[in-house]
């Protein structure tokens, strides 16, 4: 237990850059309620004035929280999600960046990953990296994945990157930890083609075999296998959910593809694709899911030049 609340000291030291005397919020459910725990064990030995909130299990990714933990995420200088679905993309998070809180979200964060894989990761090297790629999503205007013989396109034009370096030392910094990605919002009506989707989905977990998505003016359309395509569909629902709103690259090299899209979406040489709300990072839509998708070794094109190669970045 002592190696675990020692990681944890080292990602509020060195990744939120904690100072004594700073509060400290930790917003976790009974399916994370342990993991939680340590971390304020962690806060409390460095001083700060650490509160933790057990809120009810969200349905899914992106749903807000409860209207009081909301409140409290806007009064803390330090918050740390650590629930079972993704805070990331919802105005509760947004809401207390605006008001000055540096925020990590860790949705389906395990035990194993305090102790291995993208957390264990050089976060200056990912910063870099991360920062690097970013600046080719800020100023491109058109993406193209190829993968598998399958083809898929969509505008960025006027769209911001976001940087997912795991360094949350400013106010109103935010993002994933582990960590390491660089996302953009495409423009919402967009998006037209195929892709072979072959890492893993959020709440599906790792895939055996391809996925064949299907997306068209920005919408999905198609998801192939009748009983896994069907469950994306189903988890996306008939409305703005299905909507493309999510292009992302992975930077973390010690990140492992494990059914958990939390370290998932970082391993390098990956991308994924998400479906649903954008709101929070630069986008029109606001559906109340967010559904991430993991795609190997694919070829990207930004705005005609081969960016990535079979997974590999060229930049």
């Amino acid at each position: 237990m002592e190696n675990l609340i020692q990681v944890c000291r080292n990602i509020l030291q060195i990744n939120m850059a904690a100072n004594e005397g700073e509060s400290l919020l930790v917003v976790t459910d009974n399916r994370k309620r342990e993991i939680a725990g340590i971390f304020a064990a962690a806060g409390k030995e460095l001083g700060l004035e650490t509160m933790m909130i057990v809120m009810e299990e969200r349905k899914k990714s992106g749903e807000e929280p409860p209207v009081a933990v909301k409140a409290a995420m806007g009064s803390a200088d330090i918050v740390l999600c650590i629930t079972e679905h993704s805070l990331t993309h919802t105005e509760a998070r947004k809401d207390a960046c605006r008001k000055g809180a540096k925020v990590a979200t860790m949705p389906g964060i395990t035990m194993d990953m305090l102790s291995e894989g993208a957390i264990t990761a050089d976060f200056l090297e990912v910063k870099e990296v991360t920062e690097r790629v970013t600046a080719f999503l800020d100023n491109g205007k058109e993406v193209k994945l190829e993968k598998d013989g399958k083809t898929l396109s969509f505008s960025i034009a006027g769209r911001k990157g976001i940087n997912s370096t795991g360094m949350f030392t400013e106010p109103s910094a935010s993002g994933n930890l582990p960590s390491g990605e660089s996302y953009i919002a495409p423009v919402e009506t967009s998006g037209n083609g195929e892709m072979a989707v072959d890492g893993s989905i959020a709440g599906i977990g790792v895939l055996n075999e391809a996925m064949i998505i299907t997306i068209s003016d920005g919408r999905l359309v198609q998801a192939s296998g009748s009983k896994l395509g069907a469950k994306l569909l189903n988890k996306l629902g008939d409305g703005e959910g299905r909507t493309l709103c999510e292009f992302g690259i992975g930077t973390n090299n010690k990140a492992r593809v494990t059914g958990n899209v939390l370290e998932d979406e970082k391993v390098y040489g990956t991308v994924h694709l998400a479906f649903g709300s954008n709101h929070t990072f630069g986008g029109t839509v606001n559906a109340g899911v967010h559904i991430d998708c993991v795609i190997h070794r694919p070829n990207v094109f930004i705005d005609g030049r081969l960016i990535m190669e079979n997974g590999k970045l060229l930049i």
